[in-house]
This record gives C-alpha cells, structure tokens and sequence, in this order.
C-alpha cells in the first residue's frame, strides 16, 4: 500500500492507494503537536482497510505538514544567531526599498528573526573573483566563542559571495560546529542557496536557521511513532513539489515553508495527465485557508528566485510551487468592521472549536454555517472525520451577525458571507492567472479540498470558465498527491555567464547529470532575469530562446544584445510510483442540484450539467 498524509488547519487527512482502492480517513488536526493528528489519521485509515491490511503492509509513507509554514507566519523561531561579513551583519534588516504598496510609508515588514545583539561581525572578506580579506583559523575560533556566549540553538552564516567561494562559510562552520555541538543547528548559506542577491541570500539563511530545530524536534517525534506504529520512515514534500528523506528536510526546514500545499499541486498534476487536461486552474479550499495554483502544459507553474517567493513578508530565494494563499476556508470567520461592512477571514474557527455547526461550541458565524444555512450541506450526512451537522447552531450564530450587521435575515447574511468568501478566491485566482498574463477562461477549474467543491460553480462564473473537474477524492487530494509524488533533489547556482565564457561546452558542464536544468538569463545590463525552461545545453539555443520569452513578456526583443546566464537550477528526479483507482462513470445530471462526493459537497447551480467519467471524477459544463 502507499500512504499519503497531508496536515491541514482544520483536519488531517490520510489516503491509502490499496491496488486500485483508495482509502481515505480523516481526524481533527493537533495544533500544539500535529504528529498525533497524523498518527490519528493513519490509524483510521487502517482501520477502514480491513483486519488483512497492517501497518506493515505500507510500502511508502509521504507526508505535508504546515509546521515550518506555521511558524513563519506566527514569527516563532529558535533562538538564533546571525553571523556575517563584518559591516554587513543588518543586511536582513535593511531589505530593499521596494515596498508592495506605494503610498502606504508607515507600513512595517515582518522584524527580521534575529535582533542586533544576536548579530556578530566576522572579520574576512571574499570578492566575487577571489579572497579580499583572509578569514583565519583563529579568527574563526573567536567568532564561535562569541556565538557560543549568547547561548543560540541555531545559528545563520552569511558571508559575501559565498555562492562564488564557500570556502570561509565552511571555515566557520567546522569551527562553530565544534565548539557548540551537535544540539545546536548551523545553516550554512551556501548550502542553503548558493545564489546571488545578499538580502535574499540572508534572509532564506536566517529563515532555513529558526525553523530547522522545531521541524527536526517534530519530524523526531513523527519518526519515533510511525515506527512505533509498524510504519515505514515517512518521506517529506518539499516546497518545490518533491519529496525527500526526513533527515533532510529537518536540517534545512527552509525547504519545508510551502509543504502542505504543494501536495495539492502535485495531484493537480497527476489529474491533469490522468484526465488528459493538461491546462488547469487548480482551487484547494480546505478548513482555514484556499491556496490556488497553475497547471499548464501538464506542469505546475514554479515561481522564480526573483523575484523570489515571499511567505508572511519574508523573500525565500528557493525553488518553490506558484501557489498564492488566501485566508478564505470553510472556518473562516464572518464579522462586521468597524465601517460596517461584511467581512470574511482571515481569522478561523480552526478544528476547535471549529464552525458553529460542528457543535463544539464555537459560536461565531464562518463560511461553513452559511453553507449550512444555504441548505448547500446535507445536515442529516455526516462530514469528514464523522462531524454532524448543528443546523440550529448555525442558523444562531448567522443570526447574530444578520443583526449586527442590520440585514433582514439569516439567509440574506448567509448569502452574503459566501459571497464575500467567493470574492476573496477569485482575487487569489486572478493573481496566479490575470496578473501573470494568462488567460482564465482558457482553463478548466479543478475545484477540490472539503469546501472547494461548494464554491465551485460561482468561482467559474466570476472568471468566465466553462469547465470544472471535481474528482472523486476532492477532499483528500493533497494527500493523494503526496501518495503519488515524486522525489526530486534541487539545486542552484549563480554562475553570471556572457560574452566568450557562454559556451556550449560550459553549459553542457552545468546541465551534466541533471533530469531538469531551469537557465535564469537576460540581456546584460539588466537587473530582472527570465527563468527558460526546456532548452538545450548551446548559447545558440539560450539565445533564442531569450528572445521569444522576453518578447512574450515585453513585447520586443534585442537580438543583437549580449546574452548574461544568472542561475542555473538543476534537479535529480525520481518519479514516483504509479497510483491507479478504481470508479464507475455514471449518467449525465443537469443543475439546480448537490452531488454528495466522500469528502466533500459538490452545488451544481441551473446552467451547469455534468457526468461522473471513469477515473470517478465530476466533468461539469456550463450550458
């Protein structure tokens, strides 16, 4: 068998591919400790395959989890310590001007993680040709002595052009290394990214650093159980839609910040291939949040290095999945603002007290109550994890804001709340899409995660889509995707090659035992580059092929200018095992009408009809 687990803010959902059954479970999430949550849900989901089937019998284990995702966002951290090139220790602090909103100059980033007294100088100096200032061994020893005084349990080294020469981060790190010991982290940031930019160089360091020791703690505790438990080491998905061993992963958690969401991306792609719909836009909304991507030719978008990915106002200069989050779940929270308007989010009810329909005492109106209220939940079904439905509780706490907010009814709220929660999605959805350049009404819209379903068909009308794809395993299909993931290692590289060092042969030496290279290039004297994927190892082809990228995003290019490579990105994939199920189609449906799936609710509005195919999963279209 092959498990699939993926942490969620509400619940924690398992999979288990038996041959061609797929079996799903379900339990409510464990914030202080979200091992338990997962074991929880291993256990159900064993136990829904039958008295023959034991732990024993599972092959692989893959898991996302939000631990790293989490901590970043909330700004918690080990005690860290920063060291870097003398006269750059506030590199992190300083960031760049550029700010995401012009005119608002009073707004803060996030406080960098390690504050000035935690920050220590090192006497050396590496240029982007060579050494400029010596890092000496001795000098060495008394920066460890130093940091070992303010007592860290991790501890970031930047130094200048690292990612040229490592050879004095390596220094240091052997003399920190030995005089803190094994129970303190050391991130080193050529081992980290070995790219250029030193702020965003700095920052992922600082980052990779004040996570590391909380994931390894968790990843231990996760380990010892499944062992306990007769499971097989779990392997853990990586921001970039691959998975690793969980050794890895706990010494560089900076790799882990987009874990969970990236399982969704995966399945995303393995339906795009299964269904033969190799252009989709991708709708994960779960319990607290609703994360959006792109599947385009059969491949999920990856953002860029730069500008790079940020999460929670932190630039993280790593391979990551384009997915952008948004604080819309079934447990967000409705309120009034202090203008009297109708609000939804960012705030969650979470898996407790969760919605007030859950019956467990939550008591303030979310996404979720409104559905209930709508009728768009059958409440004599029970949900996911054997939750049963309060409709009075809901229709309560809906009320309350009805009349808080002045409006006639609850069903007049309601049916605000949902749509405001649906305005939230479509933002996400043209940020991904609009904002890129790309076209919406040109894809179908895989709508999944428990509530994506219920959301579905007013999403495709806002944008113009004309298709949905709504699979079987809608509620659960992160962790499907993480059943089916393949693992992959990245790297990258700044290398700044132009003029006669661009050869053919140079650039067969980067791709050389690579599965995919990703050349970062622009025209030299330029400050942004362009990510080129596809290409072969010749300056003939990069060229043209910079060419038709820059005139696809700029609308002109200068064939006559210089051809700069920035990075090179590589990866060693290992592709993952092939997951099959089985379904029966079933007859065409029209709207106005609900489609119970086992996780989930699909509301198929009048002017949508659809049919269940093969593989078991909703094809809806608008008439």
């Amino acid at each position: 068998m092959l498990l699939g687990v993926d942490v969620g803010g509400t619940f924690t959902d398992a999979v288990l591919v038996d041959g061609g059954r797929l079996i799903t479970a379900k339990a409510p999430t464990t914030p202080e400790d979200q091992s338990r949550g997962v074991l929880e849900a291993v256990s159900s989901a064993l136990g829904a395959a039958g008295a023959s089937r034991s732990a024993s019998a599972v092959e692989a284990f893959s898991h996302g989890m939000t631990v790293a995702t989490n901590a970043l966002l909330e700004g918690v951290g080990a005690r860290t310590v920063l060291c870097a090139t003398e006269g750059f220790v506030d590199v992190v602090e300083l960031g760049r001007q550029a700010r995401p909103e012009l005119y608002r100059l009073c707004a803060d980033r996030p406080a960098p993680l390690v504050p000035p007294e935690r920050r220590v100088a090192v006497p050396e100096r590496m240029g982007p040709s060579g050494v400029l200032r010596a890092l000496t061994r001795e000098a060495a020893d008394a920066v460890a002595e130093q940091v070992a005084a303010l007592e860290p349990e991790a501890v970031a080294v930047v130094l200048l052009h690292a990612y040229r020469d490592p050879s004095h981060e390596s220094l240091l790190g052997d003399a920190l290394r030995a005089r803190l010991g094994d129970g303190v982290h050391v991130s080193l940031s050529h081992e980290v990214t070995a790219t250029f930019r030193e702020y965003e160089r700095a920052a992922t360091t600082e980052v990779d650093a004040a996570l590391s020791p909380l994931l390894r703690s968790y990843l231990s505790r996760l380990v010892d159980g499944a062992r306990e438990a007769g499971l097989v080491e779990p392997s853990i998905m990586q921001s970039s839609g691959g998975l690793t061993e969980a050794s890895h992963a706990a010494s560089h958690a900076a790799l882990t910040v987009l874990s969970g969401p990236a399982g969704g991306a995966a399945a995303a792609a393995l339906l795009a291939e299964r269904l033969g719909e190799p252009d989709l836009l991708c709708f994960d909304m779960g319990g607290t949040s609703c994360d959006v991507c792109v599947v385009e030719d059969g491949r999920v978008r990856v953002a860029g290095t730069h500008p790079p990915r940020e999460v929670g106002g932190r630039p993280l200069a790593l391979p990551m999945v384009d997915i952008h989050t948004v604080g819309a779940g079934g447990g967000s929270i409705a309120w009034r603002d202090a203008g009297g308007a109708l609000r939804v989010g960012p705030r969650s009810a979470g898996a407790v007290p969760g919605p007030a329909a859950y019956g467990r005492g939550g008591v303030e109106p979310t996404v979720t109550d409104a559905n209930v209220v709508l009728g768009h939940l059958d409440v004599e079904r029970p949900l996911a994890g054997d939750v049963r439905l309060d409709a009075d509780a809901a229709l309560r706490a809906v009320d309350a804001l009805a009349q808080e907010l002045g409006l006639s009814d609850a069903r007049a709220c309601a049916e605000g709340i949902v749509k405001v929660a649906n305005t939230e999605m479509v933002r996400a959805l043209r940020v991904v899409t609009v904002e890129r350049g790309i076209d919406p009404r040109r894809f179908a819209l895989l709508a999944f995660g428990g509530a994506g379903p219920l959301h579905a068909a007013a999403i495709a009308d806002e944008l113009g889509i004309t298709r949905i794809v709504v699979p079987r395993a809608a509620g659960v299909l992160s962790a499907l995707g993480l059943a089916a993931a393949e693992r992959r290692q990245d790297t990258a590289a700044s290398v700044l090659l132009r003029g006669p060092e661009l050869t053919d042969a140079a650039l067969r030496a980067l791709a050389e035992g690579a599965d995919e290279v990703v050349w970062d290039a622009r025209y030299a004297g330029q400050s942004h580059e362009l990510a080129l994927r596809d290409v072969e190892p010749r300056a003939e082809a990069l060229r043209r092929a910079l060419a038709e990228a820059h005139r696809e995003r700029y609308g002109y290019a200068d064939e006559d200018a210089e051809v700069e490579l920035v990075t090179v990105r590589t990866a060693r994939v290992d592709a993952g095992p092939d997951v099959v199920w089985d379904a029966q189609s079933s007859p065409s449906f029209s709207g106005p009408t609900r489609v119970d799936l086992p996780e989930s609710t699909l509301v198929v509005p009048g002017g949508w009809s659809g049919h269940t195919d093969a593989t078991g999963t909703v094809i809806l279209e608008r008439a």
